[in-house]
């Protein structure tokens, strides 16, 4: 879609005021919707979190939920299981986890699929009695504000970010005029060494630092701006020279989101994400305006960086700190905290309902989630840690897996993205299976990110892996496959750094061959002690290249020859979707 048309649609009706027509609709039918008004009303529908599934889904939406830094107060999560239980239901179910469950998401919220529209109205109704709300989970709007999932309870908290989180949702994205955005904004803040809310690829990312002001030390944020994955095209956020202090955090913030809203560009919608608003003005330009139009006191200076133990997905060793919240981890107060990992995000509404009772049995009913599409159940008594641990649920969710699976992310895919040109969360899981049984790794290494996006928009963040894939086409044997480009030596952390992408349009079925090659060049090749990242970075691109030859294997891949071809990837080729579900043989 084009900017101006998208402009054009905005203009008409955006924001808060969409949802009293997605009501009207939803109480009609989907196909109450004019036909050549479709295009603007589910454009606009995404402000209020309702995406239209990918073409041949037609009246199926994906539902899209926000809270605050990952927030899920006592009573939501369970709200959530409910919700996907009843109304999360397909025509067809997917081979790993048939109907009914959630996706978490990489900005620590919640995804729902196969909603109906005409279902909308009943669902807002149950999870906005919790307190848990879909408006600004998509289109040009601020979207999920993310942070530490642990703020607030973490031992080695630098800053409290949690009264800054609810300044910035209440006073920033809860503003209706700020709605309209030239493009979806990221906004993050953290307030812990390790750096779990990944401030560097974000719009504007405040991270930890000390400055001496009038002779005494004082703790706040320093300021970046323009970071983002997407499009081949990823940026670094850059440094502005700004030193905040937790008082100023939200004029700084609001400030920034002012000024992009009124300078950004709405005219080429391919380069006018804020990475590309950065590039373009620079940082003295926007330190400068920020100053003069947007903020009413002194800017500093920027303090001392304090990311010299950012962690989190940073391809550092475990032994330096957390790297992704897994396990058990002792709270400021005494209690503890425990991460679980759910494969690739996805986990069944059963599931998720008991994992609320066990949350409301062992802790304070508060869950909070991580940016590695995994939930923490937070304020576990130390005396009852280990009656946790073995339940039944945690055998499954593991808080310490195999290092494939607890390094594994995945977008969407084209199992209902339009975007998408590659299946990914059920071929991410078939992959993971047959990795952890034929491939050994070093018994020192417990972590390997492999980050997985069905496109290059990059949701599932391969960009930031150590082996990141993207979804592309390819041809083997004649015919057209789905296949991925295989990068690596990709991490955030203190000196973040993107994937060199070393091979392209590997067909599917031969990738888990190329990794199984390329990881166990490393367990022969490396340093004791060395990461998988900091192996690559000193092996260079020419060899990796030659150390990961795509290969078949005993991998049999679940949607090799679908490439978008049919309407759902798991559907039997002679089945098509039709308004009423799926035909039966005697239509």
């Amino acid at each position: 879609m084009s900017q101006k048309k998208k402009e054009e649609y905005k203009d008409g009706l955006y924001g808060d005021e969409v949802r009293e027509k997605l009501i009207e609709f939803a109480e009609k039918g989907y196909d109450s919707i004019p036909e050549d008004e479709k295009d603007a009303w589910l454009s606009r529908f995404k402000f209020w979190g309702v995406f239209a599934h990918r073409s041949g889904q037609e009246g199926y939406f994906m539902m899209r939920l926000t809270n605050c830094n990952g927030i899920l107060e006592p009573g939501q999560l369970r709200a959530i299981g409910e919700v996907a239980r009843d109304y999360a239901q397909g025509p067809i179910g997917n081979p790993e986890y048939g109907n009914g469950w959630i996706d978490f998401t990489t900005r620590q919220s919640v995804q729902l699929h196969w909603i109906k529209l005409e279902d909308v109205p009943k669902i807002w109704e149950k999870l906005e009695g919790t307190g848990v709300t879909t408006r600004s989970a998509g289109g040009d709007t601020m979207r999920n504000i993310s942070g530490c999932a642990v703020a607030g309870k973490a031992k080695d908290e630098i800053v409290d970010t949690l009264p800054i989180l609810e300044r910035f949702q209440d006073q920033i994205r809860g503003d209706n005029a700020l709605c309209n955005m030239p493009r979806k904004f990221n906004i993050s803040i953290t307030g812990t060494p390790e750096g779990g809310a990944q401030d560097s690829i974000n719009d504007i990312g405040l991270e930890p630092a000390k400055k001496e002001i009038d002779g005494e030390e004082t703790l706040g944020f320093n300021v970046r701006v323009g970071g983002g994955l997407g499009g081949h095209e990823p940026r670094v956020a850059r440094s502005i020279n700004v030193f905040v202090e937790p008082d100023n955090a939200v004029d700084v913030v609001r400030g920034f989101v002012e000024l992009y809203h009124e300078h950004g560009d709405r005219e080429v919608r391919s380069k006018n994400r804020s990475r590309f608003f950065v590039d373009d003005k620079g940082t003295e330009w926007i330190r400068e305006t920020l100053q003069e139009d947007f903020v009413d006191f002194e800017l500093k200076t920027g303090g001392k960086d304090m990311r010299e133990n950012y962690t989190f997905n940073a391809g550092r060793d475990s032994e330096d700190g957390k790297f992704d919240y897994l396990g058990v981890h002792e709270q400021k107060d005494g209690n503890f905290y425990v991460g679980i990992n759910v494969a690739v995000g996805r986990m069944e509404a059963a599931e998720v309902i008991r994992l609320a009772d066990l949350a409301d049995e062992y802790g304070s009913g508060e869950i909070r989630l991580s940016r590695r599409q995994n939930p923490i159940i937070v304020d576990v008594d130390a005396d009852r840690v280990d009656e946790l641990l073995r339940k039944p649920l945690l055998h499954k969710h593991k808080p310490e897996p195999n290092p494939f699976v607890r390094g594994a992310m995945a977008c969407t895919g084209t199992e209902f993205c339009s975007l998408a040109l590659a299946e990914t969360k059920t071929r991410m899981a078939a992959m993971l299976r047959w990795l952890r049984d034929n491939v050994d790794l070093p018994d020192d290494v417990d972590q390997l990110k492999i980050h997985f996006s069905g496109c290059t928009a990059d949701c599932g963040q391969a960009n930031t892996a150590d082996i990141g894939l993207i979804g592309m086409r390819g041809r083997k044997d004649g015919e057209m496959v789905e296949a991925l480009d295989l990068g690596v030596g990709g991490g955030i952390g203190e000196e973040p750094a993107f994937v060199e992408w070393i091979r392209q349009r590997i067909p599917a079925d031969e990738v888990p061959g190329a990794i199984k090659n390329l990881v166990e060049a490393f367990a022969a090749h490396r340093f004791e002690g060395q990461t998988f990242r900091e192996w690559v970075d000193a092996t260079g691109d020419e060899p990796l290249i030659e150390l990961s030859e795509p290969e078949e294997t005993s991998y049999e891949d679940p949607a090799l020859t679908d490439a978008k071809q049919s309407w759902y990837p798991f559907a039997e080729e002679d089945t098509e979707l039709t308004p009423d579900g799926i035909a039966h043989a005697d239509d």
